[in-house]
């Protein structure tokens, strides 16, 4: 089997496995909230550029508020992306895996600043990547030097019901030569946080769906955010489905892409892992980046160790990469903490917090890398509006 057969299976099925969306009818389309016409006109030009559907749901001290655009399901009858809904959150889940760490460094059972090989002894070996060089401060801020696999790198899951572990995933990054420079440059890659999450289970004894559950969630009381097992690639009702567009002709389809590519046997939720697998709602993520700006995830010590930044290419200045904190300046003043995430399962999200406890968090259901505007365009409206 070559390393595109599972994509071209995917692309023979998608047709005859497609639902119709032509447009989204009038009928579906939010009406703009009081004082926030703005960010609404804003949510509606992104989702035209996205998916279906497409909410955010925002506030602060004196209360919430929630927009919403087009629909969250295909098919009759048209419902709006809600608050309350599950969606998997991709990268978002690398804030949780990187406020552990801090967790184990508050502890005392892990340092920042200490190679990699202390806690995953003979792991980063070979191929050019030596674990006594990498820290797990370059680990959770992507300046390991360690490089990112391509999609078709996971394309052979080694287990029958195509899942793939933690120690699976890290050596399939690791088959990848790093970059010749890991400091002080920033290049992002989902094997760091792979590492991560295995050196959360050595040093833990647990798995790191459980200690994110026992650490974060549970303590914050989320009831409807969660890190799926292995072969788990079901979500909570209510929930948004993701979608991917194919198009023909003059014809745009939507496939329901929530669970996996029809006909193709790979669990990408597993793939995502500590990196991005979790699933949570748009409510639940700005509870717990207001908790962790709050001081109440990890130690004032640890938040500031997250909150050190270095830049990040293509991205203005004061944008900058923390320990799975990216930090945003904002068109009004200020900055916002967050973490953007998509999954090619069929979600894009971005939640953002700031200390005056104003939040903001965007869901769009297909993978979107929508542009004019932005995922950050919106969510920057909307704490702006949010004053």
């Amino acid at each position: 089997m070559t390393k595109n057969l599972g994509l071209r299976r995917w692309m023979v099925v998608l047709v005859s496995a497609v639902s119709v969306a032509l447009a989204v009818p009038a009928s579906a389309q939010a009406r703009t909230g009081d004082g926030h016409a703005d960010t609404q006109a804003l949510l509606d030009r992104y989702r035209a550029k996205s998916g279906p559907g497409a909410a955010i749901y925002a506030g602060g001290r004196a209360g919430t508020w929630h927009l919403h655009s087009g629909t969250a399901r295909i098919g009759w009858p048209h419902r709006p992306v809600r608050p309350i809904d599950q969606f998997r959150i991709g990268s978002q889940t690398k804030t949780f895996t990187a406020a552990v760490v801090l967790q184990l460094v508050d502890e005392k059972r892990v340092e920042l600043d200490a190679p990699v090989e202390r806690y995953l002894p003979g792991v980063v070996r070979g191929n050019g990547h030596d674990g006594n060089r990498i820290t797990v401060r370059q680990l959770l801020q992507h300046t390991s030097g360690i490089a990112n696999p391509p999609d078709e790198a996971y394309s052979e899951p080694p287990n029958p019901d195509g899942t793939f572990t933690l120690l699976e995933l890290v050596r399939i990054g690791l088959d990848y030569r790093p970059r010749p420079e890991p400091e002080p440059g920033w290049s992002y890659s989902n094997t760091n946080y792979h590492l991560a999450g295995l050196l959360i289970e050595r040093i833990t004894g647990t798995t790191v769906a459980d200690a994110i559950a026992d650490r974060i969630v549970k303590p914050l009381g989320l009831t409807r955010t969660r890190l799926p097992r292995p072969g788990d690639r079901t979500l909570d009702e209510p929930y948004v489905p993701g979608y991917t567009r194919k198009t023909a002709g003059p014809f745009s389809y939507w496939v329901d892409t929530t669970s996996g590519f029809p006909g193709v046997n790979i669990d990408i939720v597993s793939i995502a892992s500590s990196s991005g697998g979790m699933v949570s709602t748009l409510g639940e993520q700005t509870v717990f980046l207001q908790a962790l700006l709050d001081g109440r995830v990890v130690s004032a010590s640890a938040l500031a160790e997250m909150r050190r930044t270095v830049p990040v290419p293509g991205h203005p200045a004061g944008y900058g990469y923390g320990l799975g904190l990216v930090r945003q300046p904002l068109s009004c003043g200020g900055e916002a903490w967050g973490h953007p995430g998509s999954l090619a399962t069929g979600h894009a999200s971005f939640a953002m917090v700031t200390h005056d406890a104003r939040h903001a968090a965007l869901v769009t259901n297909t993978k979107s890398s929508a542009t004019s505007p932005s995922a950050d365009d919106v969510v920057d409206s909307a704490l702006c509006g949010s004053r």
